[in-house]
Protein backbone atom coordinates (compact mmCIF):
# COMPACT_ATOMS: atom_id res chain seq x y z
CA UNK A 1 0.00 0.00 0.00
CA UNK A 2 1.26 3.47 -0.88
CA UNK A 3 1.05 6.12 1.84
CA UNK A 4 -1.81 8.60 1.54
CA UNK A 5 -0.75 11.82 -0.15
CA UNK A 6 -0.87 14.82 2.25
CA UNK A 7 -3.69 17.26 1.54
CA UNK A 8 -2.90 20.76 0.38
CA UNK A 9 -3.78 23.60 2.74
CA UNK A 10 -5.77 25.46 0.07
CA UNK A 11 -7.82 22.37 -0.72
CA UNK A 12 -8.68 21.83 2.96
CA UNK A 13 -9.71 25.46 3.47
CA UNK A 14 -11.88 25.56 0.34
CA UNK A 15 -13.59 22.25 1.21
CA UNK A 16 -14.31 23.57 4.70
CA UNK A 17 -15.89 26.71 3.22
CA UNK A 18 -13.38 29.01 4.94
CA UNK A 19 -12.10 30.63 1.73
CA UNK A 20 -13.07 30.80 -1.94
CA UNK A 21 -11.15 29.54 -4.95
CA UNK A 22 -10.50 33.17 -5.94
CA UNK A 23 -8.88 33.91 -2.56
CA UNK A 24 -6.61 30.87 -2.89
CA UNK A 25 -5.61 31.90 -6.43
CA UNK A 26 -4.74 35.41 -5.24
CA UNK A 27 -2.80 34.03 -2.25
CA UNK A 28 -0.81 31.70 -4.55
CA UNK A 29 0.10 34.67 -6.74
CA UNK A 30 1.27 36.61 -3.65
CA UNK A 31 3.22 33.57 -2.51
CA UNK A 32 5.18 33.40 -5.78
CA UNK A 33 6.21 37.04 -5.30
CA UNK A 34 7.06 36.95 -1.58
CA UNK A 35 8.06 33.32 -1.04
CA UNK A 36 6.01 33.24 2.18
CA UNK A 37 3.65 30.46 3.25
CA UNK A 38 0.15 30.61 1.86
CA UNK A 39 -1.46 30.17 5.28
CA UNK A 40 0.39 33.16 6.71
CA UNK A 41 -0.69 35.27 3.75
CA UNK A 42 -4.35 34.31 4.20
CA UNK A 43 -4.22 35.24 7.92
CA UNK A 44 -2.46 38.53 7.16
CA UNK A 45 -5.12 39.39 4.56
CA UNK A 46 -7.88 38.70 7.09
CA UNK A 47 -9.35 35.84 5.03
CA UNK A 48 -9.01 33.34 7.91
CA UNK A 49 -8.09 33.45 11.58
CA UNK A 50 -5.01 31.86 13.12
CA UNK A 51 -7.21 29.24 14.79
CA UNK A 52 -8.68 28.18 11.44
CA UNK A 53 -5.16 27.93 9.99
CA UNK A 54 -3.92 25.70 12.81
CA UNK A 55 -6.89 23.35 12.45
CA UNK A 56 -6.43 23.16 8.68
CA UNK A 57 -2.68 22.45 8.96
CA UNK A 58 -3.35 19.72 11.53
CA UNK A 59 -5.84 18.13 9.14
CA UNK A 60 -3.32 18.30 6.29
CA UNK A 61 -0.61 16.50 8.25
CA UNK A 62 -2.86 14.17 10.23
CA UNK A 63 -1.64 15.40 13.63
CA UNK A 64 -3.09 17.21 16.63
CA UNK A 65 -2.95 21.00 16.56
CA UNK A 66 -3.38 23.80 19.08
CA UNK A 67 -3.37 27.59 19.22
CA UNK A 68 -0.84 28.67 21.84
CA UNK A 69 -1.93 30.99 24.64
CA UNK A 70 -1.15 31.64 28.29
CA UNK A 71 -2.29 28.77 30.48
CA UNK A 72 -1.44 26.05 27.98
CA UNK A 73 2.29 26.37 28.68
CA UNK A 74 4.28 25.83 31.87
CA UNK A 75 7.00 28.53 31.55
CA UNK A 76 9.34 26.62 33.86
CA UNK A 77 9.76 23.86 31.25
CA UNK A 78 11.52 26.14 28.74
CA UNK A 79 14.76 25.80 30.71
CA UNK A 80 14.83 22.07 29.86
CA UNK A 81 16.00 22.86 26.33
CA UNK A 82 17.02 26.52 26.55
CA UNK A 83 15.93 29.56 24.56
CA UNK A 84 18.46 29.22 21.71
CA UNK A 85 17.75 25.55 21.08
CA UNK A 86 13.99 26.15 21.27
CA UNK A 87 14.27 28.88 18.61
CA UNK A 88 16.49 26.70 16.41
CA UNK A 89 14.15 23.71 16.64
CA UNK A 90 11.04 25.95 16.47
CA UNK A 91 9.39 24.26 19.42
CA UNK A 92 8.34 25.03 23.00
CA UNK A 93 7.53 22.59 25.85
CA UNK A 94 3.92 22.89 27.05
CA UNK A 95 3.45 20.59 30.03
CA UNK A 96 4.88 17.43 31.54
CA UNK A 97 3.04 14.36 32.85
CA UNK A 98 5.32 11.81 34.49
CA UNK A 99 7.91 10.93 31.82
CA UNK A 100 6.00 12.41 28.89
CA UNK A 101 6.63 15.98 27.67
CA UNK A 102 4.07 17.58 25.37
CA UNK A 103 5.84 19.93 22.96
CA UNK A 104 4.37 22.44 20.48
CA UNK A 105 6.31 22.19 17.21
CA UNK A 106 6.16 23.94 13.85
CA UNK A 107 6.93 20.54 12.25
CA UNK A 108 5.62 17.79 14.56
CA UNK A 109 6.58 15.09 12.03
CA UNK A 110 10.29 15.91 12.14
CA UNK A 111 11.93 12.79 13.61
CA UNK A 112 15.39 14.46 14.01
CA UNK A 113 13.79 17.23 16.09
CA UNK A 114 11.94 14.73 18.27
CA UNK A 115 15.14 12.70 18.79
CA UNK A 116 17.03 15.88 19.75
CA UNK A 117 14.35 16.83 22.27
CA UNK A 118 14.38 13.33 23.73
CA UNK A 119 18.15 13.56 24.16
CA UNK A 120 18.01 17.00 25.80
CA UNK A 121 15.22 16.22 28.26
CA UNK A 122 15.46 12.47 28.80
CA UNK A 123 11.67 12.34 28.41
CA UNK A 124 9.22 10.83 25.95
CA UNK A 125 8.11 13.53 23.50
CA UNK A 126 4.47 14.05 22.50
CA UNK A 127 4.46 16.55 19.62
CA UNK A 128 1.54 18.80 18.67
CA UNK A 129 1.32 21.29 15.80
CA UNK A 130 1.42 25.05 16.44
CA UNK A 131 2.14 28.07 14.27
CA UNK A 132 5.82 28.92 13.99
CA UNK A 133 5.12 32.61 14.66
CA UNK A 134 3.24 31.74 17.87
CA UNK A 135 6.02 29.43 19.06
CA UNK A 136 8.73 32.06 18.55
CA UNK A 137 6.58 34.72 20.21
CA UNK A 138 6.04 32.64 23.36
CA UNK A 139 9.69 31.59 23.52
CA UNK A 140 10.65 35.28 23.66
CA UNK A 141 7.93 36.08 26.23
CA UNK A 142 8.82 33.30 28.64
CA UNK A 143 12.58 33.64 28.18
CA UNK A 144 12.24 37.34 29.02
CA UNK A 145 10.17 36.53 32.11
CA UNK A 146 6.95 38.22 30.94
CA UNK A 147 4.97 35.70 33.02
CA UNK A 148 6.26 34.77 36.46
CA UNK A 149 4.44 31.63 37.57
CA UNK A 150 6.89 31.01 40.42
CA UNK A 151 5.79 34.27 42.06
CA UNK A 152 2.18 33.11 41.80
CA UNK A 153 2.95 29.69 43.27
CA UNK A 154 4.88 31.09 46.23
CA UNK A 155 2.06 33.55 46.93
CA UNK A 156 -0.25 30.67 47.84
CA UNK A 157 0.38 30.17 51.54
CA UNK A 158 0.15 26.71 53.06
CA UNK A 159 -2.95 27.58 55.09
CA UNK A 160 -4.72 28.72 51.91
CA UNK A 161 -4.00 25.76 49.68
CA UNK A 162 -3.35 22.75 51.85
CA UNK A 163 -5.78 20.68 53.88
CA UNK A 164 -3.94 17.72 55.31
CA UNK A 165 -6.43 16.60 57.98
CA UNK A 166 -7.81 13.23 57.00
CA UNK A 167 -10.41 11.48 59.08
CA UNK A 168 -10.44 8.01 57.52
CA UNK A 169 -6.79 7.16 57.02
CA UNK A 170 -7.57 3.50 56.41
CA UNK A 171 -9.68 4.32 53.35
CA UNK A 172 -7.18 6.88 52.02
CA UNK A 173 -3.92 5.02 51.73
CA UNK A 174 -1.03 6.50 49.75
CA UNK A 175 -1.95 5.72 46.16
CA UNK A 176 -0.65 6.78 42.79
CA UNK A 177 -3.45 9.35 42.67
CA UNK A 178 -2.35 10.91 45.96
CA UNK A 179 1.24 11.12 44.76
CA UNK A 180 0.11 12.64 41.47
CA UNK A 181 -1.98 15.26 43.28
CA UNK A 182 0.91 16.19 45.54
CA UNK A 183 3.40 16.31 42.67
CA UNK A 184 4.37 19.48 40.85
CA UNK A 185 2.76 18.66 37.44
CA UNK A 186 -0.79 18.78 38.81
CA UNK A 187 -0.09 21.65 41.21
CA UNK A 188 1.48 23.69 38.42
CA UNK A 189 -1.31 22.89 35.97
CA UNK A 190 -4.04 23.96 38.41
CA UNK A 191 -2.21 27.13 39.43
CA UNK A 192 -1.46 28.11 35.82
CA UNK A 193 -5.17 27.65 35.06
CA UNK A 194 -6.07 29.92 38.00
CA UNK A 195 -3.48 32.53 37.06
CA UNK A 196 -4.55 32.57 33.41
CA UNK A 197 -8.22 32.98 34.36
CA UNK A 198 -7.40 35.83 36.75
CA UNK A 199 -5.31 37.63 34.13
CA UNK A 200 -8.00 37.20 31.47
CA UNK A 201 -10.60 38.60 33.91
CA UNK A 202 -12.63 35.39 33.75
CA UNK A 203 -15.64 35.00 36.04
CA UNK A 204 -15.65 31.18 36.19
CA UNK A 205 -13.47 28.16 35.42
CA UNK A 206 -15.15 24.92 34.31
CA UNK A 207 -13.27 21.62 34.77
CA UNK A 208 -15.24 18.96 32.90
CA UNK A 209 -14.60 15.22 32.38
CA UNK A 210 -14.75 13.89 28.82
CA UNK A 211 -14.13 10.53 27.16
CA UNK A 212 -10.74 11.72 25.93
CA UNK A 213 -9.50 13.47 29.08
CA UNK A 214 -10.37 16.77 30.71
CA UNK A 215 -11.74 19.99 29.25
CA UNK A 216 -10.87 23.18 31.14
CA UNK A 217 -12.76 26.27 30.01
CA UNK A 218 -13.19 29.72 31.44
CA UNK A 219 -15.96 32.27 31.06
CA UNK A 220 -14.85 35.64 29.73
CA UNK A 221 -17.36 38.36 28.83
CA UNK A 222 -20.21 35.94 29.44
CA UNK A 223 -19.09 33.21 27.01
CA UNK A 224 -17.07 30.06 27.64
CA UNK A 225 -13.64 29.75 26.04
CA UNK A 226 -11.21 26.81 25.90
CA UNK A 227 -8.26 27.17 28.26
CA UNK A 228 -6.54 23.77 28.07
CA UNK A 229 -7.21 20.08 27.46
CA UNK A 230 -5.07 17.95 29.79
CA UNK A 231 -4.68 14.35 28.58
CA UNK A 232 -6.71 11.44 29.92
CA UNK A 233 -5.71 10.09 33.30
CA UNK A 234 -5.28 13.50 34.92
CA UNK A 235 -8.91 14.40 35.65
CA UNK A 236 -9.22 12.71 39.06
CA UNK A 237 -5.93 14.27 40.18
CA UNK A 238 -6.98 17.78 39.02
CA UNK A 239 -10.33 17.45 40.80
CA UNK A 240 -8.65 16.23 43.99
CA UNK A 241 -6.17 19.09 43.95
CA UNK A 242 -8.92 21.72 43.66
CA UNK A 243 -10.98 19.97 46.33
CA UNK A 244 -8.00 20.05 48.66
CA UNK A 245 -7.48 23.80 48.35
CA UNK A 246 -11.26 24.31 48.56
CA UNK A 247 -11.46 22.49 51.92
CA UNK A 248 -13.73 19.80 50.44
CA UNK A 249 -13.96 16.03 51.04
CA UNK A 250 -11.93 14.37 48.26
CA UNK A 251 -13.33 10.93 49.20
CA UNK A 252 -16.94 11.97 48.48
CA UNK A 253 -17.55 11.71 44.74
CA UNK A 254 -21.27 10.87 44.68
CA UNK A 255 -22.77 14.07 46.13
CA UNK A 256 -22.44 17.76 45.20
CA UNK A 257 -20.13 19.81 47.43
CA UNK A 258 -19.20 23.45 47.89
CA UNK A 259 -15.95 24.98 49.06
CA UNK A 260 -14.12 28.29 49.30
CA UNK A 261 -10.49 29.36 49.22
CA UNK A 262 -8.65 32.66 49.20
CA UNK A 263 -5.53 33.02 47.08
CA UNK A 264 -3.08 35.80 46.37
CA UNK A 265 -2.45 36.40 42.67
CA UNK A 266 -1.25 39.45 40.80
CA UNK A 267 -0.43 41.03 44.20
CA UNK A 268 -4.02 41.00 45.40
CA UNK A 269 -6.37 38.72 47.33
CA UNK A 270 -8.92 36.82 45.28
CA UNK A 271 -11.72 34.61 46.62
CA UNK A 272 -12.60 31.39 44.82
CA UNK A 273 -15.92 29.60 45.29
CA UNK A 274 -15.79 25.92 44.27
CA UNK A 275 -18.78 23.75 43.36
CA UNK A 276 -18.60 20.05 42.48
CA UNK A 277 -21.22 17.96 40.70
CA UNK A 278 -21.08 14.21 39.89
CA UNK A 279 -21.67 13.35 36.20
CA UNK A 280 -21.63 10.11 34.22
CA UNK A 281 -17.98 10.55 33.24
CA UNK A 282 -16.74 11.87 36.59
CA UNK A 283 -16.98 14.97 38.74
CA UNK A 284 -17.36 18.38 37.17
CA UNK A 285 -16.05 21.43 39.03
CA UNK A 286 -16.93 25.08 38.58
CA UNK A 287 -14.69 27.66 40.25
CA UNK A 288 -16.24 31.13 40.61
CA UNK A 289 -13.59 33.87 40.67
CA UNK A 290 -14.49 36.80 42.90
CA UNK A 291 -11.92 39.45 42.04
CA UNK A 292 -12.58 42.85 43.61
CA UNK A 293 -10.57 44.50 40.83
CA UNK A 294 -13.32 43.48 38.38
CA UNK A 295 -16.03 45.00 40.56
CA UNK A 296 -17.02 48.44 39.30
CA UNK A 297 -19.04 50.09 42.06
CA UNK A 298 -19.39 53.47 40.39
CA UNK A 299 -22.70 53.80 38.56
CA UNK A 300 -21.01 55.96 35.93
CA UNK A 301 -18.74 53.02 34.98
CA UNK A 302 -21.51 50.51 34.28
CA UNK A 303 -22.71 51.77 30.89
CA UNK A 304 -25.86 53.77 31.73
CA UNK A 305 -26.85 56.40 29.19
CA UNK A 306 -26.90 59.82 30.85
CA UNK A 307 -30.71 60.12 30.80
CA UNK A 308 -31.18 56.64 32.28
CA UNK A 309 -28.47 57.28 34.90
CA UNK A 310 -30.12 60.52 36.03
CA UNK A 311 -33.46 58.72 36.37
CA UNK A 312 -31.93 55.87 38.39
CA UNK A 313 -30.15 58.30 40.73
CA UNK A 314 -33.41 60.16 41.25
CA UNK A 315 -35.09 56.89 42.25
CA UNK A 316 -32.28 56.08 44.70
CA UNK A 317 -32.59 59.48 46.39
CA UNK A 318 -36.09 58.70 47.68
CA UNK A 319 -35.91 58.02 51.44
CA UNK A 320 -38.07 54.88 51.40
CA UNK A 321 -39.71 52.49 48.97
CA UNK A 322 -38.93 49.40 46.88
CA UNK A 323 -36.36 49.44 44.06
CA UNK A 324 -36.00 46.31 41.89
CA UNK A 325 -33.19 45.22 39.56
CA UNK A 326 -34.25 42.49 37.14
CA UNK A 327 -32.61 40.33 34.52
CA UNK A 328 -31.42 36.75 33.88
CA UNK A 329 -28.65 35.02 35.80
CA UNK A 330 -25.26 36.53 35.04
CA UNK A 331 -26.60 39.85 33.78
CA UNK A 332 -24.84 41.93 36.45
CA UNK A 333 -27.75 42.58 38.83
CA UNK A 334 -25.64 42.21 41.98
CA UNK A 335 -23.03 44.62 40.62
CA UNK A 336 -25.77 47.20 39.96
CA UNK A 337 -27.06 46.79 43.52
CA UNK A 338 -23.54 47.20 44.94
CA UNK A 339 -23.14 50.35 42.85
CA UNK A 340 -26.41 51.69 44.20
CA UNK A 341 -25.28 50.93 47.77
CA UNK A 342 -21.98 52.68 47.07
CA UNK A 343 -23.96 55.81 46.18
CA UNK A 344 -26.21 55.51 49.23
CA UNK A 345 -23.73 54.50 51.95
CA UNK A 346 -22.59 57.06 54.50
CA UNK A 347 -21.79 57.22 58.23
CA UNK A 348 -25.33 58.55 58.82
CA UNK A 349 -27.03 55.47 57.36
CA UNK A 350 -27.40 51.90 58.62
CA UNK A 351 -27.23 49.65 55.53
CA UNK A 352 -27.85 45.91 55.89
CA UNK A 353 -27.81 43.27 53.15
CA UNK A 354 -29.01 39.65 52.93
CA UNK A 355 -27.12 37.75 50.24
CA UNK A 356 -26.64 34.20 48.99
CA UNK A 357 -23.69 34.24 48.85
CA UNK A 358 -21.89 37.42 49.92
CA UNK A 359 -19.67 37.95 46.88
CA UNK A 360 -17.81 41.15 47.81
CA UNK A 361 -17.34 42.93 51.13
CA UNK A 362 -18.22 46.64 51.26
CA UNK A 363 -17.21 49.17 53.89
CA UNK A 364 -20.01 50.73 55.99
CA UNK A 365 -22.34 47.90 54.95
CA UNK A 366 -23.49 45.08 57.28
CA UNK A 367 -23.67 41.96 55.10
CA UNK A 368 -25.50 38.78 56.14
CA UNK A 369 -24.89 35.37 54.52
CA UNK A 370 -27.97 33.18 53.92
CA UNK A 371 -27.48 29.65 55.29
CA UNK A 372 -30.53 27.53 54.51
CA UNK A 373 -29.01 24.43 56.17
CA UNK A 374 -29.26 26.06 59.62
CA UNK A 375 -32.54 27.87 58.96
CA UNK A 376 -31.06 31.29 58.10
CA UNK A 377 -33.28 31.98 55.09
CA UNK A 378 -33.95 35.26 53.28
CA UNK A 379 -37.24 35.65 55.14
CA UNK A 380 -35.84 34.94 58.60
CA UNK A 381 -32.87 37.25 58.05
CA UNK A 382 -35.13 39.97 56.65
CA UNK A 383 -37.50 39.83 59.66
CA UNK A 384 -34.53 40.08 62.03
CA UNK A 385 -33.05 43.01 60.10
CA UNK A 386 -36.23 45.01 60.64
CA UNK A 387 -35.44 44.95 64.38
CA UNK A 388 -31.90 46.26 63.74
CA UNK A 389 -32.98 49.86 62.98
CA UNK A 390 -31.99 49.79 59.28
CA UNK A 391 -32.20 52.71 56.87
CA UNK A 392 -31.41 50.74 53.70
CA UNK A 393 -32.00 47.01 53.17
CA UNK A 394 -30.68 45.01 50.22
CA UNK A 395 -32.24 41.61 49.51
CA UNK A 396 -30.08 39.44 47.24
CA UNK A 397 -33.10 37.91 45.52
CA UNK A 398 -36.86 37.79 45.96
CA UNK A 399 -37.53 34.09 45.40
CA UNK A 400 -40.92 33.41 46.98
CA UNK A 401 -44.16 34.93 48.21
CA UNK A 402 -43.08 35.31 51.83
CA UNK A 403 -39.88 37.19 50.95
CA UNK A 404 -41.82 39.44 48.55
CA UNK A 405 -44.42 40.31 51.20
CA UNK A 406 -41.82 41.13 53.88
CA UNK A 407 -39.83 43.28 51.41
CA UNK A 408 -42.95 45.25 50.43
CA UNK A 409 -43.95 45.71 54.08
CA UNK A 410 -40.45 46.97 54.88
CA UNK A 411 -40.67 49.47 52.02
CA UNK A 412 -44.05 50.68 53.33
CA UNK A 413 -42.75 51.21 56.86
CA UNK A 414 -40.06 53.77 56.08
CA UNK A 415 -37.15 51.72 54.72
CA UNK A 416 -35.39 51.87 51.36
CA UNK A 417 -35.41 48.29 50.04
CA UNK A 418 -33.31 47.15 47.08
CA UNK A 419 -33.78 43.67 45.63
CA UNK A 420 -33.29 41.54 42.51
CA UNK A 421 -35.95 39.65 40.60
CA UNK A 422 -36.03 37.45 37.49
CA UNK A 423 -38.14 39.08 34.76
CA UNK A 424 -37.60 39.93 31.08
CA UNK A 425 -38.12 43.69 31.34
CA UNK A 426 -38.94 46.43 33.85
CA UNK A 427 -42.77 46.48 33.52
CA UNK A 428 -42.81 42.69 33.90
CA UNK A 429 -41.54 43.02 37.49
CA UNK A 430 -44.93 44.33 38.59
CA UNK A 431 -46.75 41.31 37.20
CA UNK A 432 -44.17 38.99 38.78
CA UNK A 433 -44.81 40.38 42.26
CA UNK A 434 -48.57 40.27 41.75
CA UNK A 435 -48.14 36.59 40.77
CA UNK A 436 -46.44 36.17 44.16
CA UNK A 437 -49.74 37.33 45.73
CA UNK A 438 -48.59 40.85 46.59
CA UNK A 439 -51.77 42.95 46.48
CA UNK A 440 -51.65 45.64 43.75
CA UNK A 441 -52.71 48.39 46.18
CA UNK A 442 -49.76 47.58 48.47
CA UNK A 443 -47.33 47.29 45.57
CA UNK A 444 -48.43 50.59 44.05
CA UNK A 445 -47.70 52.35 47.34
CA UNK A 446 -44.33 50.65 47.89
CA UNK A 447 -42.57 50.50 44.52
CA UNK A 448 -40.42 53.43 43.37
CA UNK A 449 -38.68 52.04 40.31
CA UNK A 450 -37.39 49.05 38.34
CA UNK A 451 -34.18 48.60 36.37
CA UNK A 452 -34.01 45.78 33.80
CA UNK A 453 -30.59 44.97 32.43
CA UNK A 454 -28.44 42.84 30.13
CA UNK A 455 -24.69 42.66 29.57
CA UNK A 456 -23.44 43.12 25.99
CA UNK A 457 -19.86 42.56 24.84
CA UNK A 458 -18.00 45.68 23.73
CA UNK A 459 -16.16 45.91 20.43
CA UNK A 460 -12.42 45.19 20.68
CA UNK A 461 -10.57 48.46 20.10
CA UNK A 462 -7.52 46.63 18.70
CA UNK A 463 -9.35 45.19 15.68
CA UNK A 464 -12.49 47.30 15.32
CA UNK A 465 -13.66 48.17 11.83
CA UNK A 466 -16.67 49.77 10.16
CA UNK A 467 -19.35 47.67 8.51
CA UNK A 468 -22.79 48.11 7.02
CA UNK A 469 -25.55 45.78 8.33
CA UNK A 470 -27.67 43.97 5.78
CA UNK A 471 -30.94 45.66 4.77
CA UNK A 472 -32.81 42.61 6.11
CA UNK A 473 -31.27 43.06 9.57
CA UNK A 474 -32.10 46.78 9.52
CA UNK A 475 -35.69 46.00 8.57
CA UNK A 476 -36.07 43.24 11.21
CA UNK A 477 -34.93 45.65 13.91
CA UNK A 478 -37.19 48.44 12.68
CA UNK A 479 -34.27 50.77 12.01
CA UNK A 480 -35.10 51.97 8.50
CA UNK A 481 -34.06 55.50 9.46
CA UNK A 482 -30.50 54.22 10.02
CA UNK A 483 -30.18 52.36 6.72
CA UNK A 484 -26.85 53.12 5.04
CA UNK A 485 -25.20 54.11 8.32
CA UNK A 486 -21.88 52.48 9.24
CA UNK A 487 -21.65 50.54 12.50
CA UNK A 488 -18.65 48.98 14.26
CA UNK A 489 -17.57 45.42 14.94
CA UNK A 490 -14.34 43.57 15.72
CA UNK A 491 -12.54 41.50 13.09
CA UNK A 492 -10.86 39.25 15.67
CA UNK A 493 -7.25 39.44 16.88
CA UNK A 494 -4.91 38.01 19.50
CA UNK A 495 -6.02 40.63 22.02
CA UNK A 496 -9.62 39.39 21.96
CA UNK A 497 -8.91 35.71 21.14
CA UNK A 498 -10.43 36.11 17.66
CA UNK A 499 -13.87 37.03 19.07
CA UNK A 500 -13.98 40.68 18.03
CA UNK A 501 -15.10 41.65 21.55
CA UNK A 502 -13.27 42.60 24.73
CA UNK A 503 -15.07 43.64 27.91
CA UNK A 504 -18.77 44.21 28.52
CA UNK A 505 -21.14 47.08 29.13
CA UNK A 506 -24.56 47.20 30.70
CA UNK A 507 -27.76 47.86 28.76
CA UNK A 508 -30.39 49.30 31.10
CA UNK A 509 -34.12 49.92 30.88
CA UNK A 510 -35.15 52.23 33.75
CA UNK A 511 -38.79 52.52 34.82
CA UNK A 512 -39.49 55.31 37.31
CA UNK A 513 -42.88 54.82 38.93
CA UNK A 514 -44.60 58.13 38.27
CA UNK A 515 -48.03 59.05 39.72
CA UNK A 516 -49.63 57.88 36.44
CA UNK A 517 -47.91 54.47 36.56
CA UNK A 518 -48.67 54.18 40.30
CA UNK A 519 -52.41 54.58 39.61
CA UNK A 520 -52.20 51.99 36.83
CA UNK A 521 -50.47 49.51 39.16
CA UNK A 522 -53.12 50.20 41.83
CA UNK A 523 -55.93 49.20 39.48
CA UNK A 524 -54.04 46.09 38.26
CA UNK A 525 -53.05 47.21 34.76
CA UNK A 526 -51.45 44.54 32.55
CA UNK A 527 -47.72 44.58 31.73
CA UNK A 528 -48.27 45.67 28.14
CA UNK A 529 -50.29 48.69 29.31
CA UNK A 530 -47.49 49.74 31.67
CA UNK A 531 -45.01 49.18 28.85
CA UNK A 532 -46.95 51.36 26.42
CA UNK A 533 -47.32 54.16 28.98
CA UNK A 534 -43.59 53.95 29.76
CA UNK A 535 -42.70 54.34 26.07
CA UNK A 536 -45.07 57.32 25.77
CA UNK A 537 -43.02 59.07 28.46
CA UNK A 538 -39.89 58.71 26.31
CA UNK A 539 -38.22 55.78 28.12
CA UNK A 540 -36.40 53.30 25.88
CA UNK A 541 -36.83 49.53 25.86
CA UNK A 542 -33.86 47.22 26.39
CA UNK A 543 -33.62 46.63 22.63
CA UNK A 544 -33.69 50.36 21.89
CA UNK A 545 -31.09 51.03 24.59
CA UNK A 546 -28.90 48.41 22.92
CA UNK A 547 -29.39 49.97 19.50
CA UNK A 548 -28.35 53.32 20.95
CA UNK A 549 -25.14 51.72 22.25
CA UNK A 550 -24.51 50.19 18.81
CA UNK A 551 -25.05 53.56 17.12
CA UNK A 552 -22.41 54.99 19.46
CA UNK A 553 -20.01 52.23 18.33
CA UNK A 554 -19.71 50.57 21.75
CA UNK A 555 -21.13 47.21 20.62
CA UNK A 556 -22.45 45.55 17.46
CA UNK A 557 -26.04 45.17 16.29
CA UNK A 558 -25.71 41.37 16.27
CA UNK A 559 -24.63 41.44 19.91
CA UNK A 560 -27.64 43.61 20.80
CA UNK A 561 -29.95 41.08 19.14
CA UNK A 562 -28.29 38.22 21.03
CA UNK A 563 -28.64 39.72 24.50
CA UNK A 564 -32.11 41.27 24.09
CA UNK A 565 -33.79 38.44 22.17
CA UNK A 566 -35.88 37.10 25.07
CA UNK A 567 -36.90 40.63 26.03
CA UNK A 568 -38.36 41.28 22.61
CA UNK A 569 -40.29 38.00 22.68
CA UNK A 570 -41.68 38.83 26.11
CA UNK A 571 -42.62 42.42 25.34
CA UNK A 572 -44.16 41.80 21.97
CA UNK A 573 -41.80 43.97 19.93
CA UNK A 574 -40.88 47.62 19.81
CA UNK A 575 -43.16 50.50 20.53
CA UNK A 576 -40.65 53.25 19.88
CA UNK A 577 -37.86 53.44 17.30
CA UNK A 578 -37.15 57.11 16.87
CA UNK A 579 -34.96 57.39 19.98
CA UNK A 580 -32.36 55.01 18.49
Amino acid sequence: MTPEKPKRIGEVLVNAGEVSEEQITQALADQRKSGRRIGELLVEQGSISSTVLVNALAQCHGVRGCRLRHGLIDPNLLKLIGEEEAERLKCIPMFRLRNALTVAMADPQSLPTIDRLRGLTGLDIRPVLALESDILEFIKKYAAGDIDVDEFLTSLSESDVEVIERENTEERTSTELDRLVEGSPIVNLVNIALLSAVREKASDIHIEPSRNGTLIRYRVDGLLRDLMRPPSGMHAAIVSRIKVIGKMDIAEKRLPQEGRVRIVAEDREIDLRVSSMPTLLGEKLVVRILDKQNLHVKLEDLGFRMDALDTFKRILQQPHGLILVTGPTGSGKTTTLYSALDLMRSPERNIVTVEDPVEYQLDLVNQIQVQENIGMSFVRALRSILRQDPDVIMVGEIRDEETARVAVQAALTGHAVLATLHTNDAPGAVARLVDMNVEPYLLSAAINGVVAQRLARTVCTSCETKYYPSPMLIEDMGMEALEGRAFRKGMGCTQCHDTGFKGRLGIYEVMEVTPVLRRMIYRGAASHELRDKLRESGALSLRDEGIAAAVEGRTSLEEVIRVTHSDEEGSGGHTQRDAA
